[in-house]
């Protein structure tokens, strides 16, 4: 594949295939599998009215693409035992994201992971069992990194995952 037809995985894992532009019936298969990521194929092709092999080649070249990047399950972090949130905010050395994201993904309860603009350069989401799990996450893990220049946590009282309107 020619390197204009290439874009580099969300993840870093590599380059993707350019992602082809995407129709109606994509769409609709797409906000369905965010609402229930467990459909089948049969219930997918029936909602957006195609077979089930074109609903099956549709989902397929999604996955290909990079559009669908997994399936999983939405998680109420508090009742899984991970009952502390937070956003931590790190100041890094220049240059040093890559490094940094790698680290950052060995972290446990690390959930999101962001390189932003603005008064800071990564935006950090964890989730943790209590507040002394969260004191050792950032005191002991983030700021024992050397690239890592400073820190804030923003504790979370209450938080909501936006579901997809359906």
């Amino acid at each position: 594949m020619a390197p204009e037809q290439m874009a580099e995985g969300a993840e870093g894992g590599g380059p993707l295939p350019m992602a082809r532009p995407l129709d109606a019936i994509d769409l609709d298969i797409l906000q369905m599998l965010q609402t229930d990521g467990r459909a089948s194929i049969r219930s997918v092709a029936e909602r957006v009215h195609v077979s089930r092999a074109n609903a099956y080649a549709r989902i397929n070249r999604l996955i290909e693409d990079g559009v669908i990047r997994g399936f999983g399950a939405r998680v109420n972090h508090e009742r899984a035992g991970q009952g502390t949130s937070a956003y931590v905010t790190l100041k890094i050395v220049q240059n040093s994201w890559r490094t940094v994201r790698e680290q950052l993904r060995q972290l446990p309860g690390a959930s999101h992971i962001a390189l932003v603009g603005g008064d800071f350069d990564v935006l950090l989401l964890v989730h943790t069992p209590d507040n002394k799990a969260l004191r050792e996450l950032v005191l002991t893990r983030l700021q024992a990194m050397p690239e890592v220049l400073s820190t804030r946590t923003l504790l979370v009282f209450e938080e909501e995952d936006l579901e997809p309107q359906g």
